[in-house]
């Protein structure tokens, strides 16, 4: 809300900045992830990755991303080569 809108009385409702307020305490508690756990997490993917690909493990990221009003899961993996015939 800018300067102009306060100043002629267009006012947000607290009703609206409380649901926001709440809205971004909500999504940082979702994001708020120990590292030991985005380790663990990292792993895990790499092993279920590595059964259909060979990926370059020391490239990998896996980050929390806030997007719009949730989180989400991204990861960069970095694809060495793709396993043909039987599964690793």
């Amino acid at each position: 809300m800018g300067f102009w809108d306060r100043l002629f009385g267009k006012e947000t409702p607290s009703k609206e900045i409380a649901k926001e307020r709440l809205r971004l305490v909500l999504i940082h508690d979702r994001a708020a992830v120990s590292p030991s756990l985005m380790e663990a997490l990292r792993d895990e993917i790499i092993t279920v990755v590595n059964k259909y690909i060979e990926v370059d493990e020391r490239s990998m990221t896996v980050d929390l991303k806030t997007v719009d009003s949730s989180v989400a899961l991204v990861a960069s993996i970095p694809v060495r080569n793709v396993r043909r015939g039987r599964l690793a």
